[in-house]
């Protein structure tokens, strides 16, 4: 399972107000058939699940500013994709979690 930020940033709107865009990305992700899970978080979503998938729904992502309008939309990704073990946004979460509590940081 690969895990995967975007962050998508439509350019040449006439608005410097995101939050419609980025309510059309977010519909765009319930809207995936494939299994995936993600978090919107201030300045990018997470996505985790097939990287197949996922590289499919971030060309989606990129695509629909231009369907809303934008001219020009740049679009960052960060992969993260592990081959020797399963992982899981949560349980990366939980793994620094107890690393702190165990103090071993």
């Amino acid at each position: 399972m690969a895990i995967v930020q975007v962050t998508v940033v439509p350019i040449g709107t006439g608005t410097t107000s995101l939050s419609g865009y980025v309510a059309a990305l977010q519909q765009v992700l319930d809207q995936t058939k494939e299994s995936i899970h993600y978090e919107l978080t201030p300045m990018s979503t997470i996505i985790e699940g097939d990287l197949d998938v996922l590289l499919r729904v971030v060309k989606e992502l990129h695509e629909k500013p231009f369907e809303q309008g934008a001219w020009r939309v740049s679009t960052s990704i960060t992969i993260d994709d592990r081959r020797d073990k399963a992982g899981t946004m949560a349980q990366k979460l939980e793994s620094v979690k107890k690393r702190r509590n165990e103090g071993s940081v």
